[in-house]
């Protein structure tokens, strides 16, 4: 198990193994003029959950690209004053969770949303209309199509649409509007934080997925996470004659490819013992940003939950400070 110290030597310059597409700028302007071009539809429902005395929960209901009805937990703690507002995206392929864990954010004077993936393991709906292979894991959803087609293309569009309706919400800071996403909550993260970038004003982002998909291929990672590449290539590319074309679509979503245009203030961390997103894909990711960054490491762990990264997170939210808390 290579220390940090090792993968500081080895990856500090490291900034993936394709090219960014020529065309990525003008390719993502285009999709959020898509997602800007839908008219807002959402509903804020009370939850099951009863709420707590000093916090709000509600469901919040809207449609998304092609008409999907999407669904999120927002949290909101009772106050006189605007409250800062968390957006938190869930590991792949799961889903928000509970309430209760929710709540901890509430519990430092902020709001929640936490959206859920369409498809994955809460009520959003995916309404599908991939071309291609659907069978093995969100990556490849639309991979025989135009890339403006692709699942996560189309789950950043409906994130661009969250955005939208969290400028509308009463009783939020829109001057302290945060991220937070573990694994594909990170890459997500990553991505809302680059294509929304009036909006978000810092990010913590642990052990990003949807990195360098082309090195996850070289290092035979590809399997649990992304298990979906390794599908496509034995049932649809059998002589590897599609690769390229393959990866290069992969590009307009590659969490790296995001990470140029993110302007605010990043924690960012790392488990040195990560099997299922490679410290290297990471690296890809933290190492293309131009913002303000703070790269922890955390020796022996892998692809779980890292305490010590969390309590990080409450000054770099919560005192409003600069990235080197």
């Amino acid at each position: 198990m290579p220390s940090a110290q090792e993968l500081q030597h080895q990856f500090g310059e490291y900034r993936g193994a394709m090219p960014r597409p020529s065309d990525f700028d003008l390719f993502w302007k285009d999709r959020m003029a898509e997602a800007d071009a839908v008219g807002l539809d959402y509903a804020i429902e009370t939850a099951s959950v009863t709420d707590a005395v000093t916090c709000q929960l509600f469901d919040l209901w809207y449609t998304g690209m092609c008409g999907a009805r999407l669904h999120a937990k927002y949290l909101k703690p009772v106050s006189d004053e605007p409250v800062p507002l968390v957006l938190q995206f869930h590991g792949y392929p799961g889903a928000s969770r509970s309430w209760f864990e929710q709540a901890s954010f509430a519990g430092m004077g902020m709001a929640l949303i936490a959206l859920d993936c369409p498809g994955q393991g809460g009520p959003s709906e995916d309404i599908g209309g991939f071309e291609g292979t659907t069978v093995a894991g969100h990556i490849v959803a639309g991979i025989d199509g135009d890339p403006a087609n692709l699942y996560y293309v189309r789950l950043h569009q409906d994130i661009r649409i969250l955005c939208r309706i969290v400028r509308e919400l009463e009783g939020i800071n829109l001057a302290r509007v945060f991220v937070n996403g573990a694994s594909q909550g990170g890459g997500l993260g990553i991505a809302t934080c680059a294509l929304n970038s009036e909006l978000i004003n810092r990010a913590a982002i642990l052990y990003p997925f949807l990195s360098d998909f082309r090195l996850v291929w070289d290092l035979d990672a590809d399997d649990i996470a992304y298990e979906g590449l390794r599908y496509w290539s034995r049932w649809f590319d059998e002589d590897s004659t599609r690769i390229d074309e393959a990866y290069a679509k992969l590009a307009y979503f590659d969490s790296k490819n995001f990470a140029p245009m993110v302007k605010c203030p990043v924690l960012f961390g790392t488990g040195t013992a990560d099997t299922v997103c490679p410290p290297a894909t990471q690296f890809a990711v933290y190492n293309n940003l131009t913002c303000e960054k703070r790269h922890e490491f955390f020796e022996g762990f892998g692809h779980e939950e890292i305490q010590d990264f969390d309590d990080l997170i409450i000054p770099f939210f919560c005192k409003g400070g600069e990235a080197h808390v």
